[in-house]
């Protein structure tokens, strides 16, 4: 009893933080992972993190454990949220085509978030979780999950690291860099289809018997989908790309949580 009230503190800031990464991470965060299975993996995550770390750091249940908790659970939504954005880039950059492809209005429901999502954008969405899941990227990132303990411990200052700034600048600077690369992904297809529009501007002025909106769109959703397929084998490279940024992003991260 001694044993689990010395302990049970640790472990439960260690659990804190886990599973706040759990509600926001890719992949782990979708519906379609059941919620036992999501607290039983942060359970037996946490447990292996606590043998490594948890004997290490002394907690005690004070007044400034409430504090503690607040700051595990942060740091893991932070890490979390982190590794979230880069999966959105493949959603804002598919809104971006559908928009210009008159394809907004046919937005659907995603049944892995429960949300209405553009089509071209879970389409890529689902490429890129295959991907992920094909070279075992949630090894890894259970694996920088885990690694984040050497750099941000349990006795952390991360109340410190967020009133200095850098966190807010970086969080600020990646969010900015993910919906810059959604914009470079979907440059291609938002060039030809404002080529497009403007072929069909001219075809207005110069003959003004045709219509312009019944032929307009059939042809903008053909086009589209023509340099879809055209860029489709190039989304493997684009993935990787996006992973290699990913973590390059964690590790800014955790060299910000050492600071």
């Amino acid at each position: 009893m001694e044993l689990i009230t010395q302990y049970f503190p640790a472990f439960l800031l260690v659990f804190c933080r886990i599973s706040s990464f759990m509600v926001v991470a890719p992949i782990f965060s979708t519906k379609s992972v059941p919620r036992v299975v999501k607290i039983g993996l942060s359970f037996f995550i946490s447990y292996i993190v606590f043998m490594q770390v948890g004997f290490n750091d002394k907690v005690v249940a004070d007044g400034y454990f409430i504090m503690s908790i607040i700051k595990e659970v942060m740091a893991g939504l932070i890490i979390g949220y982190v590794c979230y954005m880069f999966f959105t880039i493949v959603q804002t950059s598919g809104a971006i085509m559908d928009m210009q492809m008159g394809l907004s209005m046919a937005n659907i429901i995603d049944p892995l978030t429960g949300l209405s999502v553009p089509i071209m954008g879970n389409l890529k969405n689902m490429l890129l979780m295959l991907v992920f899941l094909a070279i075992n990227g949630h090894h890894y990132l259970i694996r920088a999950l885990m690694d984040s303990y050497n750099w941000l411990p349990l006795d952390n200052n991360l109340f410190g690291i967020i009133n200095g700034g850098t966190l807010t600048e970086f969080l600020a600077r990646t969010f900015a860099d993910t919906f810059l690369l959604a914009l470079q992904i979907s440059a291609p297809l938002v060039v030809a289809m404002f080529l497009l529009d403007l072929a069909l501007a001219l075809l207005t002025r110069a003959a003004p018997q045709f219509q312009v909106f019944v032929i307009g769109v059939p042809i903008k959703i053909l086009i589209g989908l023509a340099i879809l397929i055209l860029i489709l084998p190039g989304f493997g490279t684009l993935f990787q790309m996006i992973f290699d940024r990913m973590f390059n992003a964690l590790e800014q991260l955790f060299v910000i949580f050492q600071s």
